[in-house]
């Protein structure tokens, strides 16, 4: 079978930005904290609190408008709250009550504290300040935007605490324990509008996961493409830390990219039988959209692991890759698999002009065993998880 041309087909617009127009479109946390800021802020310059507050986003001229569930003095300060809503995407911190408490003193500039429920950064590569909160820059600079309108912070010293109750439960079902960022969620937002699916987060943390994993000094990556594929890379790989271990998704070529340019040394791939079989066949965006399991090409693939003619063509006719799993599975052709497997590490290791070393694992459906490797994998994790 000749190489495949190796083809990263770009997602279309509507599956960068939404999946179905009619979805309604949200705030991103860092939105809703610079709102619970001013509406904070101008409580205490006016005495009065505000019905609602319009709020500038970064990278774009439009100032939506909030209504503070909350806002009233507290102490030596004032306190407010802006429920965030995700719209239609699927955010896990949809409803979260972004909580900002803010206080004046006589010292001028902008101080910008994490208050309970938002994580505090114990490991490098964030870009943000260890033992710092995890707000990252783009809110940082939305909420210094914000108190400007309100206060001049080279004449009276402002003091922002964000707080999200219930904060470090939301965190456990994001990457942020993985990526060192404890006790709570982090403070997001580059565009401040949340668009529904958005396929570019998902890309921004494989990215920022892998520059994480740099920032600690290891060399080599485990990428797979979902939850079960994951735990069973890290059954394969036990010795490896956490942070080596990132679920791609759909952006395979973006993260061995990435990875090349921070110099990592080795990669292994951790997949299942779709996304492995379009990558094998040379395509390296694996979203839905974009690219079809080609069935010929896994007949192909079935003859050059020894397929009788008839196998050959019902993989030919197979309406999925599992499909084609199945009938090699029927045949006795359990080396299909691992020639699968030789060709993805071959085509992801082509596509970055072999600058990193590749290895590829399938595992079957639950994710409870491996059924093919690459000849590399054999010698690269747990040799008992491979048996």
């Amino acid at each position: 079978m000749e190489p495949p041309e190796l083809r990263e087909p770009n997602l279309p617009a509507s599956a960068r930005r939404v999946a179905n127009s009619k979805l309604r479109r949200g705030w991103t946390t860092g939105t809703c904290a610079t709102a619970a800021a001013k509406a904070a802020c101008l409580l205490l310059r006016d005495g009065d609190a505000p019905a609602e507050v319009e709020v500038p986003l970064p990278r774009s001229d439009q100032r939506p408008s909030f209504a503070p569930e909350r806002c009233e003095l507290e102490g030596d300060g004032a306190i407010a709250v802006v429920v965030k809503d995700a719209g239609d995407d699927p955010d896990v911190t949809h409803g979260a009550h972004l909580t900002v408490r803010v206080e004046l003193h006589d010292a001028p500039g902008l101080e910008l504290r994490g208050g309970p429920g938002v994580g505090t950064v114990t490991k490098p590569g964030l870009g943000l300040e260890v033992g710092g909160p995890a707000i990252n820059k783009g809110p940082r600079a939305q909420i210094a935007a914000a108190v400007a309108e309100v206060f001049d912070t080279d004449e009276v010293g402002v003091v922002v605490e964000v707080s999200v109750p219930g904060g470090e439960k939301m965190a456990r079902r994001t990457s942020n324990p993985r990526l060192g960022i404890v006790g709570g969620i982090s403070i997001l937002g580059t565009t401040g509008i949340v668009r529904p699916f958005s396929t570019a987060a998902w890309r921004a943390s494989v990215g920022q996961a892998i520059d994480v994993m740099d920032a600690q000094g290891e060399g080599m990556l485990v990428l797979t493409t979902g939850g079960r594929s994951e735990r069973a890379a890290r059954r394969l790989a036990p010795d490896l830390p956490e942070v080596c271990f990132v679920e791609v998704g759909d952006f395979t070529g973006y993260a061995l990219k990435r990875a090349v340019a921070l110099e990592f040394e080795r990669c292994l791939f951790v997949g299942m039988a779709g996304k492995l079989s379009k990558l094998g066949a040379g395509v390296l965006m694996t979203h839905w959209t974009r690219s079809k399991v080609d069935p010929q090409f896994l007949a192909a693939l079935t003859a050059e692991a020894g397929g009788d003619d008839d196998v050959v063509a019902a993989v030919s006719e197979a309406n999925s890759a599992r499909h084609a799993y199945e009938l090699w599975e029927a045949a006795g052709l359990t080396g299909a698999p691992d020639v699968l497997c030789a060709k993805v590490a071959r085509n992801l290791a082509a596509y970055v002009k072999d600058r990193i070393a590749v290895d590829a694992i399938m595992v079957d459906f639950e994710g409870a065993h491996v059924v093919g490797a690459s000849p590399g994998a054999r010698e690269r994790v747990a040799q008992e998880a491979l048996s």
